[in-house]
């Protein structure tokens, strides 16, 4: 087993928010979100929140190997918010929320669970490739950013559509019809994608947040067995170089339309052959 990881902020100036970490058989990966511009009423961040449930969720799952993974962020979510839930307001519509991938190899089975618009790559030992993503997210986004993707990323009026539109998506999260993301209640664990596959099916199992996956799922410059090529040949540190130089030659989002002109992107690639 060889685990490598790349991250890097969308801004080298500010905090990245993304977590990713790995132990003996397991492994997570966490995309942190809040509101921009909003009062999270959080006194620790949104990185504190992606670090943390990370941090917990990762130790549940190697010292629980036989424990669905959904109970486990469960507990996981719980204890955090009995971390905080004392010095911060949770009740804010912008507290700090989280994406989870996380994955746990154990009696000749890898254990899945994704939840939030972060991917799970899995490269079978027969050539083929299943990603695995939560499309709630961004099928509720689709309907309600129309406004935001006819403006220039990064002006004035971009930003106040860009606003409105992340209210009104706020407004759907954790409830039926909406998405779901690792936020304040634990409730949110049980509407995560899970699953398990043979571990000997595999050659590689890759962790990726929305960041990182731009190549594919935003400037369809590439596939994901292309990816996994770029991967092999560059690691992760190649793959999020590569995301960068196509977001530099489209500052104003201009070619592809998105909310950020950078994002934090972390990748944690698994090679198990």
């Amino acid at each position: 087993m060889i685990v490598t990881l790349g991250s890097q902020p969308a801004d080298p100036a500010r905090e990245n928010e993304d977590f990713a970490a790995a132990g003996l058989g397991a492994a997570v990966l966490l995309d942190g979100a809040g509101v921009a511009g909003a009062e999270t009423g959080c006194v620790h961040g949104i990185a504190w929140f992606s670090s943390t449930l990370g941090g917990l969720l990762l130790s549940a799952i190697a010292a629980h190997p036989a424990r669905p993974l959904t109970d486990c962020l469960a507990d996981s979510i719980r204890v955090v918010r009995s971390l905080h839930e004392d010095t911060c307001d949770l009740t804010y519509r912008a507290s700090p929320t989280s994406t989870v991938v996380a994955i746990r190899a154990h009696a000749g089975a890898l254990d899945y669970l994704v939840l939030g618009d972060s991917t799970l790559l899995l490269a079978e030992t027969d050539g083929s490739t299943a990603a695995i993503t939560d499309q709630r997210l961004d099928e509720v986004g689709t309907r309600l950013r129309g406004p935001v993707d006819a403006l220039p990323t990064g002006s004035p009026e971009h930003a106040a559509a860009l606003a409105e539109y992340r209210d009104a998506l706020t407004g759907l999260r954790n409830r039926p019809g909406g998405f779901w993301i690792a936020g304040p209640t634990a409730e949110a664990a049980d509407h995560a994608l899970s699953g398990t596959v043979p571990l000997d099916s595999l050659a590689s199992v890759t962790l990726l947040s929305d960041g990182a996956t731009r190549l594919v799922d935003s400037f369809e410059l590439a596939d994901w067995k292309e990816i996994l090529a770029l991967l092999n040949s560059s690691g992760p540190d190649g793959l999020i170089r590569r995301v960068r130089e196509a977001e530099a030659g489209d500052p104003d989002g201009r070619r592809w339309p998105r909310g950020k002109a950078h994002d934090d992107a972390t990748v944690l690639h698994w090679s198990l052959r």
